[in-house]
């Protein structure tokens, strides 16, 4: 990823960090989202893909955190000084497996982000199922929904798998 002005190499936001930049440096912010999506589709482009590339399967957490920002999503966040969430929005965290991704929709206490999360993980579904990833929702402890998402399989479609009975 590319070096930001004065700042260092650009992530993507997890819901895991700082709260967002405001006035010049959220413009700032958004444009850098933006160059590197478009790097992403670069990827694709090239690669002749329309699912997520071989970058994207090797870093699934950075390429779906990025799918969400850019498509305008809130990410949550935390406060620095303290690690308490103080912002409503997606968290991205490693899946289940080596290949796989955990979207909630967190929030500080009293939020009512558990509420909101039905709608709003429905719209990160859409988003990364528009972009060639496969989403599949569960609820988790204390009936809290979570998205688990993955590049899609492509086994069954190729020619070279065979099955024997």
């Amino acid at each position: 990823m590319t070096a930001g002005p004065g700042r260092g190499p650009f992530e993507a936001a997890t819901g895991d960090g700082p709260p967002p930049e405001a006035g010049a440096a959220a413009g700032v912010r958004a444009e850098e989202v933006r160059t590197a999506f478009e790097g992403l589709l670069q990827i694709r482009r090239i690669m002749r893909t329309d699912g997520p590339a071989v970058w994207e399967r090797e870093q699934p957490l950075r390429a779906v955190s990025l799918a969400l920002e850019a498509a305008g999503l809130p990410p949550s966040a935390v406060d620095p000084a303290t690690g308490d969430r103080i912002v409503t929005g997606y968290r991205t965290t490693a899946g289940d497996g080596p290949d796989r991704v955990r979207v909630t929709w967190a929030g500080p206490p009293g939020s009512r982000a558990a509420e909101e999360e039905a709608d709003r993980l429905a719209a990160c579904a859409e988003v990364l199922e528009g972009a060639g990833w496969q989403t599949l929702l569960y609820r988790g402890p204390r009936r809290r929904r979570f998205l688990e998402v993955e590049p899609p399989t492509t086994w069954l479609s190729d020619p070279a798998v065979t099955f024997r009975s």
